[in-house]
């Protein structure tokens, strides 16, 4: 009997000195969807964050990052690829700027604008 409050005990006091670690609570979730056909081209878009590639989406893909929280300059650009007409602009388009918080879950989706591809708000869906 004894032994037994003293495993009870032992067991409760490495349980206790365990450090918590709870990705939630350190991390914030971006999904970037490319499900919609809003983008005419068959090419292959890049995503960079922080200006490094972090991704590629072709037609009806998505990806997700965990990320800090803070703020994430987001960029889109056409890929070179094997499909015909897909070379890369000269020219580089703007950064978008978000801000993430801690535990936030964020979906945005490539759309097409008259100023080029850019990341709209979409609903998370599940």
């Amino acid at each position: 009997m004894r032994w037994s409050f003293f495993g009870l005990v032992g067991l409760m006091s490495l349980s206790a000195a365990a450090p918590m670690a709870s990705a939630a609570e350190d991390y914030a979730v971006l999904i970037i969807s490319r499900e919609r056909l809003e983008v005419p081209t068959n090419c292959e878009i890049g995503l960079y964050i922080q200006d490094q590639l972090a991704g590629r989406l072709f037609q009806e893909q998505s990806t997700s990052f965990n990320l800090p929280a803070g703020n994430v300059s987001l960029r889109l650009k056409l890929l070179p690829g094997q499909s015909p007409g897909c070379l890369p602009g000269l020219l580089a388009p703007p950064a978008q700027n978000i801000t993430l918080k801690v535990g936030d879950v964020r979906k945005l989706r490539i759309a097409q604008g008259p100023e080029g591809m850019y990341l709209k708000p979409a609903a998370l869906e599940y």
